[in-house]
């Protein structure tokens, strides 16, 4: 058996690194230590897995902040800085991120059609700039177990309002397993193996060779 011939990764309908790019929005501590909708542990774990696997699928990557110039807010955790740091990050003052002129215009310079978005709050910081983006003409995938809102009923409202304008909402192990495709693509294949760890320190593949 073989895999087929790879399709075009610029116009294929799934997520490939060639036609994606990841956006991530204030994770900074106060905005982590407001999360309700899921254990904050989880959340932290969740979304530096996705950052993680867009470094090794080598996606480019905009990093946002909001008022850490004003003195207002603290800079981005501690666990997304050290998977990020190498990256620049756009600080704004605006809430939604799409009505900042340098964010906006850094999305726009790197020329892929579909965006994995990521941001915290759902109901503020992700869900505007989320429906910008599809106003836009952009296909927006947000992994829903990498974002969090100030309670359960906010978060899943604001994903119910994204959905219903076009946002496709995936997973952290979806957005892996997406960008991977095949295990004959064996240059990624040490970094996807992150797939199979979970928040509470529990790896399925390790587990089963026991």
């Amino acid at each position: 058996m073989a895999s087929e011939k790879i399709r075009n990764p610029h116009t294929d309908q799934l997520l490939t690194p060639q036609n994606s790019a990841l956006i991530v929005i204030d994770y900074q501590p106060i905005q982590v230590s407001s999360i309700r909708s899921m254990p904050r542990e989880e959340l932290v774990f969740n979304i530096t897995s996705v950052a993680k696997a867009a470094v090794n699928y080598d996606l480019p990557i905009i990093h946002s902040t909001v008022n850490v110039e004003t003195g207002r807010n603290k800079p981005p955790i501690q666990e997304l800085q050290d998977v990020l740091g190498h990256l620049p990050t756009y600080d704004r003052t605006s809430i939604n991120s799409w009505e900042d002129t340098g964010f906006k215009e850094a999305v726009k310079e790197i020329g892929r059609p579909k965006l994995i978005m990521t941001a915290l709050w759902t109901e503020a910081c992700l869900t505007f700039p989320a429906l910008d983006a599809i106003q836009e003409g952009y296909e927006v995938y947000v992994p829903v177990d990498a974002v969090g809102g100030t309670s359960l009923a906010a978060h899943e409202a604001a994903l119910r309002r994204m959905e219903q304008a076009g946002v496709k909402l995936i997973s952290r192990v979806q957005m892996y397993c997406e960008l991977q495709r095949d295990w004959a693509r064996e240059a990624t294949v040490p970094g996807f193996m992150g797939v199979f760890d979970n928040f509470d320190g529990f790896n399925v593949e390790k587990a089963t060779e026991k």
